[in-house]
């Protein structure tokens, strides 16, 4: 049984085409094999979603009948919200998808994970701690869905539209400076992992710790497709095909 894991898809960010990578990001759901046991979808799948009680974003018709699919079919979905995607509050589980916060440990094929979308692991900057406690203060987030739709998806997109894809930068992975390998690497000391998986730093990552746990995060999808293979043994690096 094989298990699947994605992330940073940044549906609906108006860079390259947007159209096509939500094709190509469909296309990759709906034709999992037979044997795909789960999805891990590692955050940051949306550029900007927030969820009302009874409005959420339009269009995504494709992916969410991939999505729903896949259910159909047995197959468990998991999803992380990333830093893009936050405001996700009931309609993906209503849809049958698992939310899982992270770090989340779970065990795939005897084999202990570690995974989540990334950001806000380790000792991160003050500025941006104090960008996730906005972000992820209910208040506020009560406050901003008083704003109409119409004002508030606005809002979001050209916010979304200021990140570091918006301008075409490319980042470099700083191996053991970064937050995120700190984090894992304190980690490892209190818990036995055999995995790490992330994403958020669309970057192509896969290193070893001291430990012997192995570090692997996904790059996005604004240009390529990529994704990560899970078969009980080892581990396929593919790039899925429109």
């Amino acid at each position: 049984m094989k298990t699947y894991f994605v992330s940073d898809v940044h549906l609906g960010l108006q860079v390259a085409d947007p159209a096509a990578r939500e094709r190509r990001f469909a296309d990759f759901l709906r034709f999992l094999p037979e044997d795909t046991e789960a999805v891990y979808m590692l955050g940051d799948i949306w550029d900007f979603w927030y969820e009302y009680r009874d409005v959420v974003p339009k269009g995504y018709v494709r992916v969410f009948a991939a999505i729903q699919e896949l259910l159909d079919r047995g197959v468990k979905v998991y999803f992380f919200p990333g830093n893009h995607d936050i405001w996700t509050y009931s309609y993906f589980e209503e849809l049958g998808m698992t939310r899982l916060e992270q770090p989340a440990l779970v065990e795939i094929g005897g084999k202990r994970f570690c995974l989540g979308h990334g950001d806000g692991l380790g000792p991160v900057p003050f500025g941006y701690r104090c960008i996730r406690a906005v972000f992820h203060c209910r208040l506020l987030q009560i406050l901003f869905s008083t704003l109409h739709p119409w004002f508030a998806y606005r809002l979001g997109n050209t916010w979304s539209r200021h990140s570091r894809l918006s301008h075409d930068e490319v980042y470099v992975f700083k191996g053991e400076k970064e937050p995120l390998y700190e984090f894992v690497t304190e980690f490892s000391k209190s818990h036995e992992v055999d995995y790490y998986i992330f994403g958020h730093y669309h970057a192509d990552v896969d290193m070893y710790l001291p430990d012997g746990a192995r570090l692997m995060i996904l790059k996005d999808w604004i240009y390529s497709s990529p994704y990560l293979c899970f078969d009980g043994e080892s581990f396929v690096k593919g790039i899925s095909q429109e």
